[in-house]
């Protein structure tokens, strides 16, 4: 099945979601679209159903519709154009009675609508003549093989059904374990080969994911190494399954190739590949082998290595991926603040490590993830242990409130790296996706507090000195920051917040705004201004950001007898 990118599911209500849901139980990586409105629960809410569909639809995006199919076809007649780029397009019944390919028989819709009405346990709705009595689907074979000539597969399945018989060289299970009429003296031949042939009209080449190529060591330009190697060894470029290579090869080669050909990395710790060393093959030589079972190909270098699997290459059973951490900011609290990358590493994530109450603000987007739940104040255990969890191939998500950058875990994570340096992490894709910060959060609660030039000051005195903290506040103040103030007051620490007002109110008057925001984003939220002489530890909690503003910061009386808060962006000489 031809189906690189992850599909969409849309639909119009509430009763549909939990046909989607079992839908997205055999497609994990599958996003849920919901009309705002009608739904609930969803991934993406959506206005506009047309446009939606049309949008996703234009960038290649699989889409399963769980309506009728009518409203699908009159939806995307207009922009159909090319049958050979087309994404799959299926209608689903409301009620999961019913499953209905509609477009993108080049794209694997069949084996996708067959995989869909097994999970809603029905049979799929294909007419397709060549599926239906050859028993395959040659437009559209399994994953591991490509067809390099599809431009002629439309008259070699017209003559196969007027009665040609066919000719088969190489093996594929799925082609002779199929109702094709096989002869080895047939008129046409279906050629399954790695190997650079040229295709005619009466012979259909499919290209099996049958090499492995592996690095070891830093080599220059190892793009055109490699590509030159292929050439020389006469493979097709579309064979190869995947790069391999020793884990410990963190070097930027391996993952170079594997961006230029468009395939996987695989990685093998030292206890898979030592009996292959000791026997005296090269690292590269071991990955190899490792990767397919059989002995490499000549090689013009020693640090590259070449080797053909018998059948396509399960990367899911052979080697680990390279590990990926993702230090992620949900916001402060609802799901609303959470960013569109945020929700996607979330559904892509195996893993997900961090504090208790923050992993359970993801909600659904959590189902079916292992979680690894500590306490806030473990930060550099947590950091350890996402670390490990990425080094042995999984995807991890380290999971902070607000923004992961902001006194929280992206710079634990960045900090263990620095102090431990273990060689196995080196191979880790590490990225950072930003949130809404909980000041950020606060001042859109009550205006623009932060319209003008701020700073951050944490009050804990738990990770630096009380004097740093008092020396900041006073810099702040001296230079007529607005300031937020995270972590104002825990049930150990109390006297710091008034020590920091004493400190303010020696550059602030007393009626300084203050904002003081708790439970941002969660039940229970409250956001309100009082003056700066009425700050007290009994104000604030954990859960409490405080903007104290400046000398020019402003309040508007509302008619609810509220405040607007904000700071004007230009400055005037007094």
């Amino acid at each position: 099945m031809i189906m690189n990118v992850a599909p969409a599911i849309v639909v119009l209500g509430q009763n549909s979601v939990t046909v989607a849901r079992k839908i997205i139980s055999v497609l994990p990586g599958a996003t849920l679209y919901g009309l705002a409105g009608r739904t609930s629960g969803v991934d993406v809410s959506f206005t506009n159903f047309g446009d939606t569909l049309r949008e996703l639809f234009a960038q290649g995006t699989p889409l399963i519709g769980i309506c009728a199919a009518g409203i699908l076809i009159r939806t995307l007649a207009p922009i159909l154009s090319d049958k050979q780029q087309e994404p799959p397009v299926l209608a689903v019944a409301e009620d999961g009675s019913a499953v209905v390919p509609l477009l993108g028989g080049l794209g694997g819709v069949n084996d996708l609508a067959r995989r869909i009405a097994e999970a809603l346990d029905v049979k799929p709705a294909i007419t397709t003549t060549g599926d239906l009595r050859l028993g395959t689907t040659l437009l559209s074979p399994p994953n591991g093989y490509r067809l390099a000539n599809p431009d002629d597969a439309k008259k070699f399945i017209s003559d196969v059904l007027a009665g040609a018989e066919v000719r088969l060289e190489g093996i594929a299970p799925w082609l002779s374990d199929s109702k094709l009429p096989i002869n080895p003296n047939g008129d046409l031949t279906i050629q399954v080969t790695e190997r650079l042939v040229t295709p005619t009209a009466n012979c259909l080449v499919y290209h099996p994911k049958t090499v492995a190529i592996a690095i070891n060591g830093i080599i220059d330009d190892a793009v055109a190494l490699v590509e030159q190697l292929l050439v020389d060894t006469k493979l097709e470029k579309t064979s190869v399954a995947g790069i391999f290579a020793p884990i410990t090869a963190a070097n930027p080669a391996v993952n170079a190739v594997a961006s230029a050909l468009g395939v996987p990395a695989r990685f093998f710790n030292p206890n898979q590949l030592e009996s292959l060393l000791s026997q005296g093959y090269s690292p590269a030589q071991a990955a190899a082998i490792a990767a397919t079972g059989t002995s490499p190909l000549s090689s013009s270098s020693p640090d590259v290595a070449i080797t053909i699997a018998p059948q396509p290459i399960d990367l899911n059973t052979i080697g680990q991926p390279r590990g990926r951490l993702a230090i992620i900011g949900t916001g402060p609290g609802g799901s609303q603040w959470m960013s569109p990358e945020v929700k996607e590493i979330l559904k892509s994530a195996t893993d997900l490590v961090g504090y208790k109450t923050y992993l359970d603000l993801i909600g659904s987007l959590a189902d079916g993830k292992q979680r690894h739940e500590s306490d806030n104040r473990e930060e550099e255990a947590r950091a350890k242990m996402a670390l490990d969890l990425a080094a042995s191939g999984r995807y991890v998500a380290v999971v902070s409130s607000g923004d992961p950058g902001i006194y929280a875990m992206a710079t634990a994570v960045f900090e263990v790296c620095d102090r431990y340096a273990k060689p196995e992490w080196d191979t880790i894709d590490i990225h950072v996706a930003p949130g809404i910060s909980a000041m950020q959060a606060a001042a859109a609660a009550i205006g623009a507090p932060l319209g003008h030039d701020f700073c951050a000051i944490s009050l804990s005195d738990i990770l630096k000195p009380w004097s740093a903290i008092e020396q900041r506040i006073t810099a702040a103040a001296e230079a007529d920051f607005v300031i937020a103030f995270y972590n104002p007051v825990s049930k150990e620490r109390t006297w710091q917040l008034a020590e920091a007002r004493n400190i303010l109110l020696r550059h602030r008057t007393p009626d300084t705004p203050v904002v003081l925001a708790r439970n941002l984003g969660r039940p229970g939220q409250t956001v309100k201004a009082i003056a700066l002489e009425q700050l007290a530890p009994a104000s604030a909690d954990m859960r409490t950001i405080i903007l104290v503003g400046s000398t020019k910061t402003r309040t508007i009386k509302r008619s609810d007898g509220n405040f607007w808060v904000y700071t004007p962006r230009r400055y005037t000489e007094e």
